[in-house]
């Protein structure tokens, strides 16, 4: 069981904080996480290597995160495309395909 810590309290991957009744949001990581996807010179398919790419970002995008957090999670998620050998533009593809993908299903 989880126990709230500093007005916020680690929830699956988030971590809750509340200040004054307001809740803020940011990603959590476990201390034993790693930086490590499937690197972009592996044999594995592209949409195996996208996936963790993808999540990351997708993630990113969907947590109601105030804009310094979420610059920091961007930071964060172009330091692990680094140390993998990934193009950190790549944030940027992916994000415009979630833009288009929500566009698409608002028109339905």
């Amino acid at each position: 069981m989880e126990k709230e810590d500093d007005n916020g309290i680690n929830f699956l991957d988030l971590t809750i904080q509340k200040d004054n009744n307001i809740l803020s949001f940011n990603v959590y990581r476990k201390p034993t996480t790693t930086d490590t996807i499937i690197q972009r010179d592996s044999c594995h398919p592209q949409k195996h290597k996208h996936a963790g790419i993808r999540y990351l970002v997708n993630r990113m995008n969907t947590y109601e995160l105030n804009p310094t957090k979420k610059d920091r999670e961007n930071n964060t998620i172009k330091h692990i495309l680094h140390r993998n050998e990934y193009d950190s533009s790549i944030i940027n593809q992916f994000c415009k395909t979630k833009r288009k993908e929500q566009t698409h299903n608002a028109k339905k």
